[in-house]
This record gives C-alpha cells, sequence and structure tokens, in this order.
C-alpha cells in the first residue's frame, strides 16, 4: 500500500464516492422487484413541495427545494383552511423483465395533473382529474389512478401537482398499485360509497312523495306554508341529488357541472334549513296574527340568512371556501341560544296552538340526531357544523327525513283543521243558505201580497186620478162658464148704468142747463171710460176704484142739485195703491144708496158715506151707509112700483159668488136696516168685507 502512488489514490477515492453516490440515489428511487407486495405506500418514497405563492409551474420546479414530506399526508378527510399547492416528485426503477403497468392513488384531490419528466428533462402533462374539473361520467373516476409506465430495466420520474381549495381536505396517502389491487380498490370504495348513495336515493325518493303530496294538497286547499314546504322539500331533493357527486364511483345526475355540486353544499343547508325553515314556521304557526313580535323576529332571521346565502355563494364562486365554510360555522352554532328560547316560547303555547308541537318536533330532530352523532359515532377528526365532515351522514339523513315527515304531518293536520273549519262553515253556510231560501219564499209572499196591494192602491190611485181628472175638467168648464156668466153680468151691469146716466142728462138738457149737461157730460165721458176699462179687469186699486166712485158720486150730486152730501173715508195705514178689489163691485151699492137714500122725505140733505178699514189677517172692510128711507121700506116700494125693478144688488151679489168659486176671495156682503137697530135711526148700512189674495 505504501508502493502505490499518490494519484491511484485519489482515483480510489473519486470511485469510491461515486460507487457510494449511486447506492444513495437508488435509496430514493422507488425499485420495483418481481417478488414485490401491492400496494406500495409511497409516503417515504416521495419528495414534496409546497407552493404557498400558488404561481410555480412544472416549468420552474426543478429550480424549487423538495424535500421529505412531514405533515400533509393523513388517512382521513380533514378540516382545511385556505388553499392548498401541493408538489410530488419522485423517481421508479422497473427490475423486473416486463413493462411495469402500475397506478399511483393519492386521493379524491380537488385538482390533479400528472406529469413525467422526458429525455430532454421537461415535464410532460400526462393526465387532469378532479373533484372540480372532471366533466366525464363514471369514468371520470378512473382519472384519479395515474398511469405509471416503465420499460423494463429503466428509471422513470413523474411529478404530481395537487391544488386543493374545498374547506375539506380527501385522505391524502400516496399508494401504488398494479392492477390487480387496483380493481380490488375500485370494488371497496365502491362498496363503501353505493351503500351511503342509496341512503341519498331513498331520502330523494321519500322528499319526493312529499313533495307529490304537498302539492296534491296545495291544489286542494291553497296555503303559503305549503308552497314554503315544497320549497324547503326542492331544495332537500337537489342537495340530496348533488351529495352524490361527492361519492366515487356513483352515478350522479349532475355529472356535466363538477362546480355546481359545491353551491349545493352550505347554500343549500342555509335555504333548507334556516330560510325555508323560518318562512316555514312563520306561515304554518300564523305567527303574524298570534305572535306578532315572534314573526317580526323569524322574518328579520329568515333575511339575514338570505344575506349570508349571498355571502357564501360569492365566496365559493371566488374560490374561498374557507370563508364560506367559517361563516356558516359562526352561524351554525350561533343560532342554537335563539332557537331555544323560540323553542321554549312556543312550548309554553302549544296547549293554545296544537300545531306547535309539530314544528317544535321538526325542528328539534336534526339537532338531536347531530348530538346522537356526535357522542356515540363519533370518528371524525373535530367537532364540526360543516355536513362534509359530519360523524354519520345517513343518521343525520335520518334526522333530515324526521324532520320533513313531522312537518308533513303538521301540514296534514293544518289542513285537517281547515278542512273541518272549511266544512263547518259551508255546513253553516247550508244552513243559512236554507235559512236565505225559506226568508225568501216568505219574502216573495210577502212581495206578491204587497204588489197586490200596491197593484190595488195604484188602481185606486188611477181612479182617483180619473176622478180628480175628470173633477178638475168639470172645474175647468164651470171656471169658464163662470167667466162667460161673470162676462154677461158685466154687460148687465154696463148698461143699467148707462141708462141712469143717460136720465141724468136727459133732465139737464130738458132743463137747458147747458153748462151743467156739459160739464154732467165730461164726467160721464170719463166714467164710461173707466167703466170700459174696469169691465175687462176682474180687479182693480183701492185708488181707481175710490177715484171712480168720486166721479160716480159728484155726477149724482150734480144730478140731484146739491140735496145730497157725501164722504169717502179711508185709514191713513191702508197701502190704497197696493191693496186691489173686485172691478164694478162697489159701484151698485152706492148707486143703490144714492136712488134710495135720497128720497127721504124727512132729511133734507141725503147723506152718503164711505168708509175703508183693515182689519187684522188682511180683509178689507167697506162700509156704506146712508139716512135713507132704508131697505125694508125701499122694498115695499118696488112692489107697489113693479114695473121698474132695479137689478143692480142681485147682479152685484151674484158676481161676488162667482167670484169666490173663481179665486176662493171669501168676499161677504151684509145689507142692515138702520131702523131695526134703532127706530128712530133710517137708512141702510151695507157691510163688505174684502179678503186679500
Amino acid at each position: 500500500m505504501t508502493n502505490i502512488s499518490l494519484p491511484v489514490r485519489y482515483l480510489f477515492l473519486i470511485c469510491c464516492c461515486l460507487v457510494f453516490g449511486q447506492i444513495s440515489l437508488a435509496q430514493d428511487t422507488v425499485r420495483i422487484d418481481e417478488g414485490l407486495h401491492y400496494p406500495v405506500n409511497l409516503q417515504d418514497n416521495l419528495q414534496a413541495m409546497v407552493d404557498s405563492s400558488h404561481r410555480v409551474d412544472a416549468t420552474q420546479v426543478d429550480e424549487k427545494i423538495f424535500a421529505t414530506p412531514a405533515g400533509i399526508f393523513h388517512d382521513d378527510k380533514i378540516r382545511a383552511n385556505g388553499k392548498r399547492d401541493y408538489w410530488l416528485r419522485f423517481s421508479i426503477h422497473n427490475a423486473t423483465a416486463s413493462e411495469l403497468d402500475n397506478y399511483l392513488f393519492t386521493g379524491w384531490h380537488d385538482k390533479l395533473y400528472w406529469y413525467e419528466k422526458d429525455v430532454s428533462g421537461k415535464y410532460q402533462l400526462l393526465q387532469t382529474a378532479g373533484m372540480m374539473m372532471d366533466p366525464t361520467g363514471v369514468r371520470r373516476w378512473d382519472n384519479f389512478a395515474m398511469p405509471v409506465q416503465v420499460p423494463p430495466g429503466e428509471t422513470r420520474t413523474f411529478l404530481l401537482h395537487i391544488k386543493n381549495s374545498f374547506y375539506v381536505e380527501a385522505a391524502f396517502s400516496p399508494t401504488l398499485h398494479n392492477p390487480l389491487t387496483y380493481q380490488n380498490f375500485k370494488h371497496r370504495e365502491y362498496v363503501k360509497y353505493d351503500s351511503m348513495t342509496i341512503i341519498y336515493n331513498t331520502m330523494i325518493g321519500m322528499l319526493l312523495a312529499l313533495l307529490c303530496i304537498t302539492i296534491i294538497n296545495y291544489t286542494q286547499l291553497p296555503d303559503r306554508s305549503s308552497l314554503f314546504f315544497a320549497a324547503y322539500l326542492l331544495g332537500l331533493i337537489f342537495m340530496y341529488a348533488l351529495r352524490i357527486e361527492f361519492r366515487p364511483f356513483q352515478l350522479s345526475y349532475f355529472h356535466r357541472w363538477p362546480m355546481l355540486k359545491y353551491y349545493a353544499d352550505i347554500p343549500a343547508i342555509l335555504f333548507c334549513f334556516f330560510i325555508m325553515h323560518l318562512l316555514f314556521g312563520n306561515s304554518f304557526l300564523s305567527l303574524r296574527e298570534r305572535y306578532p313580535l315572534m314573526g317580526k323576529v323569524f322574518k328579520i332571521a329568515a333575511v339575514l340568512a338570505t344575506v349570508l346565502l349571498i355571502i357564501t355563494a360569492s365566496c365559493i364562486y371566488f374560490d374561498h371556501f374557507d370563508i364560506a365554510a367559517n361563516i356558516f360555522s359562526y352561524t351554525y352554532f350561533s343560532s342554537f341560544v335563539p332557537l331555544v328560547i323560540v323553542l321554549i316560547a312556543l312550548t309554553r303555547r302549544t296547549k293554545h296552538h296544537p300545531l306547535a308541537r309539530f314544528f317544535i318536533l321538526g325542528s328539534l330532530c336534526p339537532y338531536f340526531v347531530s348530538v346522537y352523532s356526535f357522542l356515540f359515532l363519533h370518528h371524525a377528526p373535530n367537532v364540526s357544523a360543516l355536513p362534509e365532515l359530519a360523524p354519520s351522514p345517513a343518521t343525520l339523513s335520518a334526522g333530515v327525513i324526521l324532520q320533513a315527515l313531522f312537518f308533513a304531518a303538521g301540514l296534514s293536520y293544518r289542513n285537517k283543521m281547515l278542512h273541518q273549519d272549511k266544512t263547518k262553515t259551508q255546513e253553516l253556510l247550508i244552513k243559512q243558505l236554507n235559512k236565505n231560501k225559506a226568508l225568501q219564499r216568505k219574502l216573495n209572499e210577502q212581495l206578491e201580497e204587497l204588489v197586490k196591494e200596491q197593484t190595488t192602491e195604484i188602481l185606486r190611485k188611477k181612479q182617483e186620478l180619473e176622478e180628480q181628472r175628470k173633477l178638475q175638467m168639470e172645474m175647468e168648464y164651470e171656471k169658464k162658464f163662470s167667466e162667460i156668466e161673470l162676462k154677461a153680468i158685466r154687460a148687465q151691469i154696463n148698461p143699467h148704468f148707462i141708462f141712469n146716466c143717460l136720465n141724468s142728462i136727459q133732465l139737464f138738457v130738458m132743463q137747458r142747463d147747458y153748462e151743467y149737461a156739459q160739464k154732467y157730460l165730461s164726467d160721464f165721458s170719463y166714467l164710461i171710460r173707466k167703466t170700459l176699462d174696469f169691465s175687462r179687469r176682474n180687479f182693480i186699486t183701492l185708488s181707481d176704484e175710490i177715484a171712480y166712485l168720486n166721479t160716480y158720486l159728484g155726477l149724482e150730486k150734480m144730478r140731484f142739485e146739491n140735496k145730497m152730501e157725501y164722504q169717502v173715508l179711508v185709514e191713513n195705514n191702508i197701502p190704497i195703491s197696493e191693496l186691489e178689489v173686485p172691478a164694478m163691485l162697489l159701484q151698485p151699492y152706492v148707486e143703490n144708496a144714492v136712488k134710495h137714500g135720497m128720497n127721504n122725505e124727512q132729511q133734507v140733505t141725503g147723506m152718503l158715506y164711505i168708509r175703508f178699514h183693515l182689519l187684522h189677517n188682511d180683509i178689507l172692510e167697506c162700509i156704506i151707509e146712508d139716512n135713507g128711507i132704508g131697505i125694508e121700506r125701499s122694498k115695499a116700494i118696488r112692489n107697489l112700483h113693479s114695473n121698474h125693478q132695479s137689478s143692480g144688488l142681485e147682479i152685484s151679489h151674484n158676481r161676488a159668488e162667482i167670484l169666490n168659486k173663481m179665486y176662493n176671495t171669501g168676499i161677504q156682503i151684509e145689507i142692515i136696516d138702520k131702523s131695526s137697530q134703532e127706530s128712530s135711526c133710517t137708512g141702510t148700512l151695507v157691510r163688505i168685507l174684502i179678503p186679500q189674495l
């Protein structure tokens, strides 16, 4: 050894280093021999790198530092926070005589990218898979097993990129399978998740049956609580149908949309067990009418749950599953105390509100089952409200179906009560309808009697109207006849007066007193004009009547050569221009007083007084008084001289009666012989009462 030269020693040391280095490299490479037992756990043969920046790609991994993984592998699903980005690198040496055809399975992760290093040292993408990115059918589950193909006697290097962002990270254990062990693994996984899928499909079938019953009940008895319960059932059906998407090797309904199942996770729970639960309870228990304060609490809680649903759905959309999970966890556990308070308050009212029992029992079922699962079936890593970390999904599903059944039973009981109330109401309506019919018949009979009475009354009224019409026609005819008769009487008055006046004019002419004759004729012509004017009018003013009488008496005084005196006296308070008297009514009485009053041999001068007084009730009193021989002696003289009979008084009396008939004036005429009251007095007093219209 001492004779060996120095260069040879250096060469020996270099060879030893190379040999030991080759031996060390062989320890980091998975060596596949003929007698190797599958499956092979590769946790100790992998090098890992955790990318916290989430920006490294396959071209940059060789620049990063890989090390023996520590704490990233686990045999069960765990609660994870934030996004996880793993790079796994390992080499396989095929020491067998045949080509190696194995599979690497690491778990049911969100996104997987499988690379192989080529001869140029670059990584080539061989296969992709993932719960969030593979839209194929049942075949997609085989893509999670990465193919490992190595020719005999060669070594190949592979790279696996795993991206997880869901709040639950599946079991992470890299295992190498040969075709036989992989088929056994597939069978075990299928059997493991098939029983759970059967439970979910059974749940879906039961929920569909309840939904159909609810829809049928709603068509028969529309109610808002049935609508909310139907929406609750639809949400559960949708949620459980998408739950199958999380179960490997199971035929799902929505595999074309791999991200849809994540929106049916937390948002679906908020929709079913918070929003619809609160809205259903508010409507089902009629809280707005019975307990307004509790109704407002339910309404506000439903609005808050809706806001949380929108927030969690937005977090899922932007790939922040951990934020959505934390929001739901805080909401779930913080709802315990308000729920207990509300249920206690409802429990105290169950005596008066039997529907509250169904709502209380249905609300408690999922919580009781959850507590039971956590206490007796606990195998999860921690106690969590998140559905994918629940200790026993089958047990929790039993709580959900119990809740749905209690709610459905409560709805049926409520519909039964409503139906009974409706039946009672219908019976009352039928009774009332029968009463109304009897009342209607009675009213019809009364109406018929009333119609008969009214018909009789109408006929009677018609007959009365006909009689009144005939009477009115008779009265009109009588009135017209009276007018004609009045005109005839006027025609009698005018000739009588004209005859007397012409006698006076004749006397003046015979006496050759032409001056008096001319004056008399002038006054007479004025009097004739007034007479003709008044004869066309039924009523004239009192002033016209006084002027007419003064003219007439002036003519008579001239005729009697001042053997007579007269006075026309009118009270100061009488409005002579407003009061009316019948035309030509007073003149015959004045004329009679002049004619018979001036023939009294006991009186040298005949006196004539005409007085007008206004009595109460608007009655004008006219008194014509003379100091002549009196009415009784005048009648006796007329009887002796039958060849001349004055008809002026009779005409005036008839005229007064006609005016009373025509205008209902009520004119009264009274003629008094003054000698009948006092024997020493002579003359006549005529009292005429003329009511004002």
